[in-house]
């Protein structure tokens, strides 16, 4: 299987390319030449594990990497989760939440980032190369990377947060690791900055390929893979096909499963579900994508108004027609907003925006009729599940993605609950550890200075 650009100008790549390259030199993010049908397998595979799923899946899409060696790899990725089968079911009446937050930071990013680790670690390694690893992150997706990789020899990781627009323990949880081969960047601006920064750093092709750029972030093919497994494994857990209500901001966990959908696995709709930065909510509502001021939220993960991998989707809804989807994506860059013809099917998707009036709400009918404490952005999703019910027909069963532990939001959970604290002691166990960080501006020169002083060449 070869991967290619959605832009269209990036030859086809490799599993393993296409896992060190991240985003495409061409600016276009990375997707396979074709998506593997699994109908004919669905029945062969409900009772398998979620590691023994996840072999079978990755399988698929890595024809570059000897199974056995795939299979080592999942398994030593997923050793490091606390509960055997990696996620977990918790029933609140007619919802099933699943629990992606069982991982060594507490978040969903670590189901893919763990196994994304062991791949760097594994191709690296075979390739005798090194790895600058360049990430941006409004919340979890950089203490996630930074657990993947911290350590390894081959790689240096650098990750860029939005200053005081991430909680403190998930601050905590980066700036707190003593490995050298992390290095922490407090950027002062949104996390939109970050993510343009990163962006714009891996265009520079001749810096990127001088200091071996690559990403964490879910440009990254891998990342969005190794999510798929989850729905896939969900959707196989009920006699009925399933629907999921994802709370997303960059729209890389609902895109992971708009592909499990078709590969063939058993899920009805995917609702979608943003907070106040409600970009994605009034393109699968309007058609229009247009760019607004980032809110800032009691679910800081989701404060993002340009999601990174809204283009992949873009790219399959334009009939994967290269030439439109640059039009449209320099229609956004140049206005700030840009239109589809056509909207999204209704059959696959629904889509609201949550208020942060509605998200606590969430959080206290939760504790209330089940005495479940469900992290602001599972709220999220626990709201527009309550909102967008009426969507959802009596032979379908509605799963809630519940993406991370409460305890990594005190805040909010105090807020909603009157003062009820919910604490997990990997976490406490962070407080007052001496922090490794470096403040900066949004400038891409600083950066490249401070990749070039710090990196590996």
């Amino acid at each position: 299987m070869k991967y290619l650009s959605t832009r269209g100008a990036t030859p086809p790549l490799s599993f393993q390319d296409a896992v060190l390259t991240g985003l495409a030199p061409d600016g276009g993010l990375l997707l396979p030449d074709r998506i593997p049908n699994v109908s004919a397998q669905l029945d062969s595979w409900r009772s398998l594990s979620f590691v023994e799923l996840a072999k079978q899946v990755l399988t698929l899409f890595a024809d570059d990497i000897e199974p056995a060696v795939i299979a080592r790899l999942v398994d030593e990725a997923y050793a490091s989760f606390d509960i055997d089968e990696t996620v977990a079911f918790t029933e609140l009446g007619n919802v099933q939440v699943l629990e992606l937050f069982h991982g060594p930071t507490l978040a969903f990013k670590d189901v893919a980032l763990q196994l994304l680790g062991k791949l760097f670690e594994h191709i690296l390694g075979a390739r005798d190369q090194r790895l600058n690893i360049v990430g941006a992150t409004s919340g979890d997706t950089g203490s996630a990377a930074i657990a993947g990789v911290r350590g390894q020899g081959n790689v240096d990781i650098f990750i860029m947060f939005p200053t005081g627009r991430v909680s403190p323990l998930q601050e905590l949880q980066m700036t707190s690791i003593p490995d050298a081969n992390v290095h922490c960047l407090s950027v002062n601006g949104s996390f939109d900055d970050c993510q343009n920064l990163m962006k714009t750093l891996f265009a520079d092709l001749a810096f990127k390929d001088r200091y071996h750029l690559g990403a964490v972030n879910s440009v990254n093919w891998a990342r969005v893979l190794a999510q798929v497994v989850y729905y896939a494994y969900a959707s196989l857990h009920f006699a009925k096909p399933v629907s999921f209500s994802v709370p997303t901001g960059n729209f890389g966990n609902i895109f992971a499963g708009y592909l499990a959908k078709r590969m063939g696995f058993p899920i009805a709709r995917l609702l979608l579900a943003t907070n106040e930065n409600d970009i994605l909510a009034r393109f699968f509502n309007t058609g229009e994508y247009s760019r607004g001021p980032v809110r800032y939220t009691v679910t800081p993960a989701m404060d993002i108004q340009v999601a990174s991998n809204f283009e992949r989707f873009l790219y399959y809804h334009l009939d994967q027609d290269s030439e439109r989807l640059n039009a449209f994506m320099a229609d956004f860059a140049s206005t700030g907003k840009a239109r589809v013809e056509q909207l999204p099917s209704a059959e696959d998707f629904g889509a609201t925006a949550i208020n942060e009036a509605q998200t606590l709400e969430a959080i206290r009918a939760a504790h209330a009729e089940f005495g479940y404490v469900a992290d602001p952005h599972t709220a999220v999703g626990l709201a527009a599940a309550k909102q967008l019910q009426a969507q959802i027909g009596n032979d379908e069963q509605l799963v809630c993605i519940a993406t991370a532990h409460p305890a990594k939001f005190p805040e909010a959970v105090a807020q909603a609950l009157d003062g009820q604290s919910v604490t997990h002691p990997r976490l406490e166990a962070l407080r007052g550890l001496p922090p490794r960080v470096e403040q900066i501006e949004p400038d891409l020169e600083v950066l490249k200075a401070y990749v070039r002083e710090h990196g590996s060449s």
